[in-house]
């Protein structure tokens, strides 16, 4: 099924199968690939142990193909700890009406983990082996061979369908308590962790926006809770926001930023996607933009495509901080690019040192 629907892509040639990790360690040394999409459940042996020999031996772009369900979700957050680019769960119900849908996203991503940094793959990697008892890389994958085609995506719809473009109304309550919002895409899942993990108890609430499946965003935030000195969790309606705590969007829902009093409160909102993701990093933009205004701080870290970028433009017009990570720390400099592009940046910053500004800018 994988093989059709990347066969359907003329920009994308499979040049090989494997059967079991095995059969694949050789087809890889024979055939060499720019991307592998690899199981997470293979028989002989597991998808994440096939990729820490994988990415010690020979690193190379991978997207990771899961199940849907938590214990899926944990192994592929262990996977994207080794440095898969990304993944794409199975199909479980209702295959022929998503037939269309799924071909694309795998497609989409498979085209896009060709062009990453494969630097950062290795950093990635290296960061895992400081923090445990694998073995460092011993050589350097093949330079891809893929050009950086467009990627051929429908016709998307913009925050405007979801929330109308209005201006900061400086007529609420005053307060001085800041928020952050940061958004992401690929590479996002261990980009937020490299933040949080540097951020501490007493951090200004902050909202987090970061595409991924419904089924994946609760143990993405339990992950981050055990990583972190803040206390994270998935965001419910109403839920206030508090200082030290950080509210990740549900996968299914947008997350919005509202005025309560002098409260600030987490709000979902079941529209349709923007840019084509739900959540979209725009739309909490957007609402963090009219209620936070001149007291928000905006982080874009890697991520694929363009959300965010205009949503970072508004937050900044507003007298908001706006941080965007630099290319050579991103997985896929495509929405932070965009940012960067649209003059949107108040600060270009590599991953290791974004906490310490968002830091310096809540404490001014």
């Amino acid at each position: 099924m994988l093989q059709e629907m990347l066969s359907s892509d003329p920009a994308l040639e499979v040049v090989g199968t494997a059967s079991d990790p095995f059969i694949a360690r050789e087809k890889i040394k024979e055939l060499h690939p720019d991307v592998l999409t690899l199981d997470v459940e293979m028989p002989r042996m597991d998808g994440v142990t096939f990729l820490k020999n994988l990415m010690r031996l020979h690193p190379m772009p991978v997207v990771m193909v899961s199940t849907l369900t938590e214990k899926g979700a944990d192994v592929t957050f262990e996977a994207m700890d080794l440095g898969a680019v990304d993944f794409v769960t199975k199909p479980k119900i209702d295959l022929v009406n998503t037939f269309e849908e799924y071909t694309q996203e795998i497609c989409t991503k498979v085209k896009t983990a060709a062009r990453v940094n494969r630097q950062m793959l290795e950093r990635q990697y290296n960061r895992y082996v400081a923090n445990s008892n694998a073995r460092p890389i011993v050589s350097r994958a093949l330079p891809s061979s893929v050009d950086s085609r467009t990627l051929g995506v429908p016709n998307k719809l913009t925050t405007d369908a979801v929330l109308e473009k209005k201006a900061f109304n400086s007529r609420h309550f005053r307060t001085t308590d800041k928020i952050i919002a940061l958004g992401a895409s690929t590479g996002g899942t261990e980009a937020i962790k490299e933040v949080l993990m540097r951020l501490p108890a007493n951090t200004p609430g902050m909202v987090i926006t970061q595409h991924i499946p419904a089924a994946f965003s609760l143990p993405f935030a339990k992950r981050m809770n055990t990583v972190s000195e803040m206390t994270v969790c998935q965001a419910e309606d109403g839920q206030q926001i508090l200082p030290g705590h950080a509210y990740i969007a549900p996968g299914d829902k947008h997350l919005l930023v509202e005025r309560d009093g002098a409260r600030y409160v987490c709000r979902l909102h079941d529209g349709p996607p923007v840019n084509r993701h739900k959540p979209s990093v725009d739309v909490m933009f957007r609402s963090v933009t009219q209620n936070v205004g001149p007291n928000a701080i905006g982080v874009l870290l890697t991520g694929m495509g363009a959300d965010g970028a205009l949503g970072m433009k508004e937050l900044q017009e507003a007298g908001a901080s706006t941080i965007a990570q630099d290319e050579k720390t991103s997985v896929v400099w495509g929405m932070p690019g965009e940012a960067v592009k649209l003059g949107a940046a108040d600060y270009i910053l590599s991953l290791e040192v974004i906490a310490q500004k968002i830091l310096d800018l809540a404490s001014h």
